[in-house]
Order: C-alpha cells, then structure tokens, then sequence
C-alpha cells in the first residue's frame, strides 16, 4: 500500500486541482474575460466531454502498453494543458483548454484503478481505493487557500493573478509525471519487496477474483452495456456529478455571501477536510464488516437530502454545513463504492468496465456542471442550482437500494466476497 498509492494519489490530488482550479480562477477570470455563468459552465463542463470521449481508448492502450509508462504520460500531457490555460482570452479558447485537459487527463482514473487491483485482493481494496480517492476532497483542502494566494498575485510582470494560478499549478504534473515511471512497477513480477511465495500467494488470489466475476469477459460492447457494468455507472453519477460540479462552482457560491477571495479560499477547505476523513473512516468500516452495498447507498442518500435543504437556505453558516453533509455523502461511498467495483468487475472485463464507469460518471458532470451555470443566470439563484445535483443523487440511490431490497429477497449476501447473481 504504502509503495504503489502515494505517487498515484498524489497524482490523482493534482488532477483535481488541475481540472477544479477554474472554479477559483472563475472569480477574476469571469470579469476579465466578460464571461457569463453559462459561458463559464458550459467551459467548466466541456472538459467532461473530451474526458469521456478518449476514456474508453485511453484504458485501453494502457492495458497494451502497461500502467507507469502510459500514466506518466497521461499526467505530463493534463499538466502542459493545465499551464496553456494562463493564455485563455475569451469564451471560445476558454472551451478549447477545457477540451484539450479533458482529453490529455481521460484515462488516469480508470487507469489507476485498474494497476492497483492487479496487486491487492478484494477484502483489502476498500481502504487502498478511498487512499487513492481521498485525493479528491484533499486537492481541494489543498488546492482552496493556495489558488486564493495565487490570485493575489494580479498584476505581477503584466500577467493577471489566474493566470499565474494556472501556470503554477500546473507544473506539478508535469514533474511528477516525468518520475512516475521510476516509482511504479510495471506488474507484479518486477516487484522486488515480495518474496517468491508471497507472490504466489497474491496470483492465486487474485486468479479466483477473475473466475467469480459477475462481468464475464466479453468483447468490448458487450461489456459497456453489461446490466452490472450500468448499475455501477448509475451509482457513481450520483458521487461524480454532484462533488465535480461543487468543485467547479462552490467558491462562487460561497463568494455571493460578501466573502473575500482569501475567505471563499479558506471556508472552502472545511466540507472537504471532513469529507477526507470521514472518508477513510467509512471505508475501514467497510473492510471490518465486509459490507459494500450499503456503505454506499448511505452516503448517496445523505447527500441527496442535504442538498435538498440547501435550496432553502440563505444563510452563510447553515449553508456550509449543509455543504458539508453534501461533500461527506458524496466523498465517503467512494472507498466502498471502488471496492464494490473492483469485486464485481475483475480479470480482463475490468478494463472496459472501470473506463465506462467512470465514462457515464463524468456525464453526469458536465450534466450538473453546465446546468448549474444556466439555471444561475436564469434565475439568480444558486440554491436554484442545487436542485439537478440533487436529482442524480437521489436516483443513484433509489438504484441502488431496489438492488439491496432485490439481494434481501433472494438472501443473498452483500460482502465483499459476495457471489452469485442478483
């Protein structure tokens, strides 16, 4: 665990600042530049797009080429494109850059999941998966005071501060991509810290983790539109599609009740500094009980009501704490969720099927991303907004549950080492 997850979630915590920091580079950007909330929402989304567009292909090639050699490349590439941001000028370029990362970035997730699953058994991956993911509310924790600063720097050498944010925070991709090939093993035969036996041991887990997959490998298509494959799907739009969307447009949010720049930055960090730990904490549970299904569908219905509150919120505080319970819900299934993921799909469907996964997440995104920027300047409200997030994490829950309720009639267990078909 600790040789293989810090470099991939450090790359994943980059990924999030490098795709997210346009919602904090958005309260200068947007003026400079004379963009409105659509304009910006539909930009914001738009990286969802190209995302989706190269992930299936971009998993795929992995699978040839092998997981360091092609995740550094994936990483160098989201991080050039990051930087370029800095050289936006209106709309239009602005929905280039937001392509160009999308498509330089599609893959790293899906990716990631696929190398760790090929080194750890299934009653382990709870934990490894939310120490990867917990990537997600820390680039923000991170990311929040930090791209603030950045702003501040409006005016130095002629460049405006968000362009400064993009530049710098783009570099770190960059770096980390270029050692990432040094500090992975390519498989598990070029591990030197496992002994011969140790080795044997894992291959022979993991081959009976092939042989009871629900997802049978099958050709490509057959596997993107497998029933368990969308279920899953169904699931992580609810996760995906309301934190992407909260990311991109939370600090505006917060901004509207009278906030400076360095406040926004600072009361940005809370919902996620919970959500992180609160995070790893659900997924331990997980581990110890053994139980996956509902240590996600508990979590998607928390954030489903709170959102729901929010709509009648105006004030400062309780609005933060609803976003807190928002950002715990939709961060804390994410560990049981991976889990529950890698069990169901495993051996060759795992390639194909994390990447659709992920592909009908991400959807979702720019689903609640764009809309989120209509609905604000049609109505005025934020609150408003909240509502289409709301929707898609109610509806992943509702899927899920009729799931459970189908497994209890059929007395079927719900554990991470479930088998049979529902």
């Amino acid at each position: 665990m600790w040789r293989l997850s810090p470099a991939l979630s450090i790359g994943f915590l980059i990924a999030y600042i490098d795709r997210a920091n346009a919602g904090f580079a958005a309260l200068q950007m947007n003026h400079d530049l004379g963009l409105t909330s659509s304009q910006f929402g539909l930009g914001a989304g738009l990286f969802f797009v190209s995302y989706v567009l190269f992930e299936i292909p971009s998993t795929i090639i992995q699978a040839r080429v092998g997981g360091p050699f092609w995740l550094s490349r994936i990483m160098i590439s989201w991080g050039l494109a990051s930087a370029a941001m800095m050289f936006v000028v209106g709309p239009w370029s602005f929905y280039g850059g937001r392509l160009l990362i999308g498509a330089a970035e599609a893959g790293y997730f899906p990716g990631a999941m696929l190398y760790l699953a090929a080194f750890f058994p299934p009653k382990h991956r709870s934990v490894v998966m939310a120490l990867f993911a917990v990537a997600i509310p820390l680039s923000n924790v991170l990311s929040s005071p930090v791209s603030a600063a950045l702003l501040g720097l409006d005016g130095l050498l002629g460049l405006h501060g968000w362009q400064w944010m993009f530049l710098i925070e783009g570099l770190p991709a960059i770096l980390l991509g270029f050692s990432l090939v040094f500090l992975l093993p390519p498989n598990l035969g070029a591990v030197r810290w496992l002994t011969p036996e140790e080795k044997a041991w894992l291959r022979s887990e993991l081959a009976s983790e092939a042989a009871a997959t629900r997802v049978p490998h099958a050709n490509v298509w057959r596997v993107m539109f497998d029933p368990y494959v969308l279920l899953l799907s169904l699931a992580f739009t609810g996760s995906v599609g309301v934190s992407q969307a909260l990311s991109l447009w939370q600090p505006q949010m917060i901004k509207e009740f009278g906030m400076t720049n360095m406040q926004v930055g600072l009361i940005n960090t809370i919902p996620y500094a919970l959500a992180a730990a609160l995070m790893l904490i659900w997924s331990r549970h997980s581990d110890r009980s053994g139980e996956r299904l509902w240590h996600t569908v508990l979590p998607l219905g928390l954030s489903a009501v709170a959102l729901a509150a929010a709509v009648f919120v105006h004030e400062l505080w309780l609005f933060v704490f609803l976003l807190c319970l928002t950002q715990i819900g939709a961060q804390a299934m994410k560990g049981p969720f991976l889990g529950l993921t890698s069990i169901w799909l495993a051996g060759p469907a795992a390639v194909v099927g994390f990447a659709q996964v992920n592909t009908l997440g991400n959807v979702a995104a720019f689903l609640t991303a764009t809309s989120i920027g209509f609905i604000r300047d049609g109505t005025g409200s934020f609150q408003l907004a909240l509502l289409p997030l709301m929707a898609i994490a109610a509806v992943a829950c509702v899927g899920l549950q009729t799931v459970a309720r189908r497994s209890a009639m059929q007395r079927l267990p719900l554990s991470a080492g479930a088998e049979g078909a529902l």
